[in-house]
């Protein structure tokens, strides 16, 4: 039996997230589906994380256990055959028995980006969170430097997710814009529900005067969600790279 690794990207626009459900339509299904037909076997795949409906994937990690002999090297083109356009498998190796998507991810990093313009642009519309009123890059950057560390972070998470703990550890966390489009990053050891999307609201109002960004450390802190910014919404949230050791971390690299 073999423990087959794939670095995929999708666009999540039409899905309802990663993990399989019993009446939405989701990227791993569709994986699913065209991994079974590409080994005559029924395949489960085991995935780096519960991407929300929406949500977009730059760099996603899954593995499944097979008896097939497909060579690595054939697998994308075999895979991409079957999967619809917008989703892709970009490589593929052989991990270690032991390894796991999820359970084996040493960090994370998300991207949110924002069209911070008064008018939108329909080609991004399922791409970028449109907020038309103006944000203050450098209040956005000072609150973002305010959760580097390492904090409960239960005060910008959704319910709805079962959790041994609700302590994480933030490595960096920044902005930049480009044009029209704020782009702020989150690299961490794990997420919680929503945690990256409330983070960001919880930018955003610091950026129009909502909150002080001094204050988040004590917002964590007092771990009331109430007192936090909102949860943006989905579609400007991407997972945007993912560590690990060994080969599967060498398919990750760049």
């Amino acid at each position: 039996m073999k423990n087959i690794a794939l670095r995929l990207k999708y666009d999540g626009s039409r899905y309802h997230g990663w993990q399989i459900q019993k009446d939405e339509i989701t990227v791993a299904q569709m994986l699913e589906e065209a991994l079974s037909k590409t080994y005559g076997e029924s395949i489960r795949v085991t995935g780096c994380g519960r991407t929300d409906a929406g949500v977009h994937a730059l760099r996603y990690c899954a593995n499944f256990k097979t008896e097939g002999n497909i060579p690595c090297g054939k697998i994308p083109l075999a895979v991409n055959a079957r999967l619809p356009d917008d989703i892709a498998v970009v490589s593929a190796c052989e991990a270690d028995d032991d390894f796991n998507a999820i359970s084996s991810c040493l960090k994370k990093e998300y991207i949110y980006k924002i069209l911070n313009s008064k008018i939108r642009d329909p080609f991004l519309a399922d791409r970028v969170c449109f907020w038309p009123q103006e944000l203050d890059l450098e209040m956005i950057k000072r609150a973002a430097s305010a959760f580097i560390g390492t904090h409960d972070f239960k005060a910008v998470r959704s319910l709805g997710t079962e959790t041994k703990t609700t302590v994480r550890t933030v490595y960096s966390c920044g902005a930049e814009k480009e044009g029209n489009i704020i782009t702020i990053s989150i690299c961490a050891d794990g997420f919680l529900y929503n945690m990256c999307r409330a983070m960001v609201g919880t930018m955003v109002y610091a950026a129009y005067g909502k909150l002080i960004p001094e204050d988040i450390p004590k917002l964590l802190e007092i771990g009331d969600r109430r007192l936090t910014g909102p949860t943006m919404p989905p579609q400007g949230l991407y997972l945007n790279r993912v560590w690990y050791e060994g080969p599967v971390g060498q398919m990750f690299t760049d």
